[in-house]
């Protein structure tokens, strides 16, 4: 399916673009007037994608991340969280919930949350090179929607 919108924003690993990456991924997807509870949703899936970026990518740096989202005719959209850091050596074992490698003040529930929040969820990582997150939500259609 072609996507009807598409955006891309680049950003550095810092903890303020957080909040940044969430209010961008929620402006987006107002597009498709979602309810304020799947707002909710878009961005606390996206803040997770992000803080895992920050917290477990570029533990000892500054790097950088990118934000995509994609709009379609179904009435969902699709965001991808991308960043060129350290990776995931496990990727089963790192979407295990209270599994972590960022210390005692991690709860270890990042994927786990992102997969409760959406409706789809995927994982690409490559020790050394980076990991890639993407996630797709559908959002209800209200009386005059098409």
């Amino acid at each position: 399916m072609k996507a009807i919108n598409h955006m891309k924003v680049e950003f550095q690993s810092k903890s303020a673009n957080e909040g940044f990456a969430r209010s961008t991924a929620a402006a987006f997807a107002a597009q498709l007037d979602p309810t304020l509870d799947e707002l909710g949703d878009i961005k606390t899936a996206v803040s997770e994608a992000v803080t895992n970026a920050i917290v477990h990518a570029y533990p000892d740096t500054i790097g950088k991340i990118t934000l995509k989202a994609r709009l379609y005719p179904d009435h969902s959209m699709e965001l991808t969280v991308r960043d060129w850091g350290r990776g995931i050596d496990n990727i089963d074992k790192a979407r295990e919930p209270l599994y972590t490698t960022g210390g005692e003040e991690r709860s270890g529930m990042g994927f786990t949350i992102m997969e409760s929040f959406t409706d789809k969820l995927k994982v690409k990582s490559t020790p050394g090179r980076g990991t890639t997150v993407t996630m797709r939500r559908r959002f209800s259609t209200r009386a005059g929607q098409a």
